[in-house]
């Protein structure tokens, strides 16, 4: 056992689970930001408050994958996975609430426009842009891939790292 207390197999799990959700997680919100600024698709507020769990989650699983791959604390450790999987949990109502709306089972906020415009490379083109970009509908799913839109395969992924999460969370060194 290292100085800590946490096992080196313990130690390894947690390292290779916090390691794997955060490269994970940024693969998510990366394939966003891919989406938006080489897709061209513009992201609504919802969107924007989907990506926030993962802007968070990934710096918080690199340190902890830091802190167990140094063995330094077990408990820590295991907070940072469950604080994570609490993080996905919120990303996940996040989404099937966008979802919802975009289905409308139910209405979105009443000022779900976005903030984010393209960027224009020409200055004389620049207020012919402006006027052209309409900002993106909360209730209107930008692309549907098999049937599902954006929104819902990030209810889908954050599904899945929180269970990988709250799993690593539960991994600890018996006494």
């Amino acid at each position: 056992m290292s100085p800590a207390g946490m096992s080196s197999q313990i130690r390894t799990q947690h390292t290779f689970v916090s390691a794997f959700l955060a490269v994970s997680m940024a693969g998510v919100v990366g394939t966003a930001l891919a989406f938006q600024y080489i897709g061209g698709y513009l992201p609504c507020k919802l969107c924007l408050e989907e990506r926030i769990p993962y802007y968070i989650g990934v710096p918080l699983m690199l340190i902890s994958a830091l802190l167990a791959a140094l063995g330094k604390s077990e408990k820590l450790t295991r907070l940072f996975l469950f604080v994570a999987g609490l993080l996905m949990a919120y990303g996940l109502i996040l989404s099937v609430y966008h979802s919802g709306v975009e289905w409308k089972f139910w209405a979105g906020p009443a000022d779900c426009a976005t903030g984010a415009v393209s960027i224009t490379t020409s200055a004389g083109n620049l207020l012919g842009d402006m006027n052209a970009v309409k900002p993106a509908a909360c209730d209107v799913a930008a692309g549907r891939f098999l049937g599902i839109s954006f929104a819902g395969w990030n209810g889908v992924a954050s599904l899945i790292l929180a269970i990988i999460a709250f799993y690593g969370a539960s991994l600890k060194t018996r006494k």
